[in-house]
């Protein structure tokens, strides 16, 4: 397993942007499918986007498409979701996971990072 540690959330406003980024100690990273999910209160957490090992097949969930992009650096062990054109439902707390050898449908993640809190509101 990985241990991970995001950061980068906070309060934007509708239309503006954000960089979550994910750090995972540990070695072998670069085997690690990589995603983040998230979860709004009452809602059951869903999977946002995800990047694969290797040459790094993307998968969004289709409310995102166009407006996040997933990246991984594997010599940084980081994975970044650029969010822009944020609306008031994408309002979350934003997980990052990790699953060894895992499908991009990133569906059994291995290791959870604590959450980091997304709010767009005006």
């Amino acid at each position: 397993q990985v241990q991970l540690v995001e950061s980068g959330g906070g309060l934007v406003q509708p239309g503006g942007s954000l960089r979550l980024s994910c750090v995972a100690s540990g070695s072998f990273f670069s085997i690690y499918t990589m995603g983040w999910y998230r979860q709004a209160p009452g809602k059951q957490r869903e999977l946002v986007a995800a990047i694969s090992t290797g040459i790094g097949n993307t998968n969004y969930v289709e409310s995102v498409k166009g407006r996040f992009t997933i990246s991984r650096d594997n010599t940084k062990n980081t994975v970044y979701l650029q969010m822009n054109s944020l609306k008031p439902e994408d309002t979350a707390v934003y997980y990052c996971a990790a699953e060894k050898f895992g499908s991009v449908r990133l569906v059994r993640p291995d290791s959870w990072g604590q959450g980091t809190q997304v709010t767009v509101s005006s």
